[in-house]
């Protein structure tokens, strides 16, 4: 039985599924700003099993009193929610970084991926960098396969090894699958101790184009 839970969608239009978690690569908290505006008015399509991949001890749930009485207990979710951009749909899925079965959620993503017919898979994040707030932000871009590199003056050289996140399972599982993919992520200065807006604005700039659509960017520039 997957992990993830879709719901009936229906046909796609040359769909993108985008990868955005809270944890590890998420400097700034770039991503999932870019996640969180994105899906502010999409639908939900899907939810994955709270109880398979989180650790309630790392990634604690929220519990409400009322008057002395517990009302709620609000457990962290990963969601998947779907948007249309100038005719072509796209596939959110954020929320925390997962705790355990980071591999098979990450089949599972695939093989939802194959069976909804998404053309390319792109992660977002952030990344602690040695830069100064006063300069533009620029991105850094991976991808699955060689040939899908753009000729980019941001992309890594030579062998980097770095801890892993679950954006790279997912990236690995979907490439595996034939998927093109592609990671944009922004450099945000290492003493940013909050989100950082104007990475977010870099990254959905970044989307915009990969996707060849336009992305309304409604009040975060005004957060700028």
């Amino acid at each position: 039985m997957s992990l993830l839970e879709v719901d009936e969608i229906g046909s796609l239009t040359a769909p993108v599924l985008l990868g955005a978690f809270d944890g590890w690569v998420n400097a700034g908290s770039a991503g999932t700003l870019v996640a969180n505006h994105l899906t502010e008015d999409a639908q939900r399509v899907g939810r994955v099993d709270s109880d398979a991949i989180y650790d309630y001890r790392a990634v604690r749930p929220t519990v409400d009193f009322t008057d002395g009485v517990l009302t709620n207990i609000d457990y962290p979710e990963m969601e998947l929610y779907r948007l249309e951009l100038s005719g072509r749909d796209l596939l959110v899925l954020t929320g925390p970084e997962p705790n355990w079965n980071w591999r098979r959620l990450g089949r599972d993503i695939a093989t939802f991926a194959i069976s909804a017919g998404i053309v390319e898979h792109v992660s977002v994040g952030g990344i602690p960098w040695a830069v100064p707030h006063t300069r533009p932000t620029s991105i850094i871009v991976t991808a699955g396969q060689p040939e899908e590199l753009p000729s980019d003056p941001y992309r890594p050289a030579g062998v980097l090894q770095v801890p892993a996140s679950f954006t790279s399972s997912v990236e690995a599982a979907v490439a595996g699958q034939g998927i093109p993919g592609h990671g944009f992520w922004a450099r945000v200065p290492q003493y940013v101790g909050t989100a950082y807006v104007p990475a977010a604005v870099a990254l959905l700039e970044r989307l915009s184009t990969q996707m060849g659509v336009s992305i309304p960017f409604g009040t975060i520039v005004e957060q700028l």
